[in-house]
């Protein structure tokens, strides 16, 4: 049995609470095809969100893997930032965990990025994961990024913090409602799904967990980070 496992599986469910308690769940077309026995995704929205996503691919017993990725967008009339935590990992260790608050049409010094900072100041991975050129042009310079996490005291810290600032984001995201220039948003959305895309770990990754490589190619695009057309 993997405790980190376990951990991760016990944020999951939280996460899906979180997102019931504060959102409703919808069918996006398309978004079906993408959901089996191993491979789950569901999206929520509400007045100040336009689309929250879950994403996991459970490849425990395939490949000793287990990968989520979360991701809230803000309603194109709100300023607020994009919220996102990933993580994989294996049965010992995440190899990777990533959190941020990423700026959209408010900037990086929106209240909420100022809070979302406030939050993670106190954490420092054992191993801090170096970025390439397209994350530093979308995360914040607190983004969260640790590799290797054996322990479980971090992968609960990690985990606890995402929690957090995801109940956090919920609560204040409201408040920026009507903030937003609608044609500023749209634009500042799309530059992140447009550098989320240049990330060939992911669908990489993917692939190496069994998924269908066509699958996993129009997924990447079209509803792991669409853009707004």
């Amino acid at each position: 049995m993997s405790i980190i496992w376990n951990r991760l599986i016990d944020c999951q469910n939280e996460i899906i609470e979180i997102f019931e308690k504060n959102a409703t769940e919808y069918d996006e077309p398309g978004l079906a095809h993408f959901n089996n026995d191993t491979w789950v995704n569901r999206v929520w929205a509400n007045d100040s969100v336009r689309r929250a996503h879950i994403d996991v691919v459970d490849a425990r017993e395939s490949k000793g893997l287990w990968m989520m990725h979360v991701c809230l967008f803000p309603q194109l009339d709100n300023d607020g930032p994009i919220y996102g935590f990933d993580v994989i990992s294996g049965k010992n260790k995440m190899t990777g965990a990533f959190h941020d608050f990423s700026a959209s049409s408010g900037g990086e010094d929106h209240p909420m990025i100022e809070g979302y900072k406030e939050a993670v100041a106190d954490f420092i991975p054992s191993k801090q994961r170096q970025l390439p050129e397209w994350a530093t042009n979308i995360f914040t310079d607190k983004m969260l990024a640790a590799g290797n996490v054996r322990s479980e005291d971090e992968a609960v810290a990690i985990i606890e913090l995402a929690l957090d600032n995801l109940r956090a984001y919920f609560d204040e995201i409201g408040e920026f409602d009507g903030t937003g220039d609608r044609d500023l948003t749209i634009a500042a959305q799309n530059y992140y799904c447009h550098n989320q895309q240049q990330n060939p770990h992911t669908p990489r990754t993917m692939k190496s967990l069994g998924l269908d490589e066509a699958d996993v190619d129009r997924f990447c695009t079209d509803m792991l980070f669409p853009k707004i057309v």
